[in-house]
């Protein structure tokens, strides 16, 4: 079975996470797998909405799509999150599983400073989407490497925070029932 793994802080989850991650169940894997990082190795702790939270909010924008699921998996583990140890812990509890790292163009362009990048490389399967503003590099091969084309959907978390602290609307941006939540307990203010 094929599954795709999209990592990420969800700091929120948003419509263009939902819509690729729709698009990589349609044509490439059996399911999307979110696995919400609590502690990004690039990001600040204090930029992030608690992990908790943040995975509440990804489970609330996921819950109606069985090809999605929400993992915790990283809860668990030592922060900061290191993709290549979340490979490790899914490849040895699910052996039947053939894994598919989801990132974007954007990412990609960093690849070779995560850690562990040659194992990953090497070892699993990666699909590459583009961003607006990181085109696909068009002479990268690798055997375990593929570039795909999706629906552009230039959407940020970061601009979703900005939105939400000048007190402008963030509808259409987020699912209506993440959107909800972030306003009843007043997230990001």
């Amino acid at each position: 079975m094929k599954i795709g793994l999209l990592f990420g802080s969800f700091n929120p989850i948003h419509t263009g996470h939902l819509i690729i991650a729709n698009h990589i169940a349609n044509f490439y894997t059996k399911q999307v797998w979110f696995v919400v990082s609590p502690q990004n190795p690039l990001k600040k702790q204090t930029e992030l909405l608690e992990a908790d939270k943040r995975l509440e909010l990804t489970r609330l924008a996921t819950k109606n799509n069985p090809s999605f699921l929400v993992s915790d998996t990283e809860f668990y583990l030592s922060t900061p999150s290191f993709t290549i140890n979340t490979l490790r812990v899914f490849t040895e509890k699910h052996k039947h599983i053939r894994f598919f790292l989801i990132i974007g163009s954007d990412n990609f362009l960093n690849f070779s400073k995560w850690t562990s990048s040659d194992e990953i490389l090497n070892k699993y399967n990666m699909l590459v989407y583009e961003r607006p503003g990181f085109p696909l590099p068009n002479k990268y091969y690798h055997h375990n490497l593929q570039f795909i084309k999706s629906a552009l959907i230039n959407i940020s978390s970061t601009e979703i925070r900005e939105l939400i602290t000048k007190n402008k609307s963030i509808r259409y941006l987020v699912p209506d029932n993440v959107r909800l939540a972030i306003e009843k307990n007043s997230y990001y203010k």
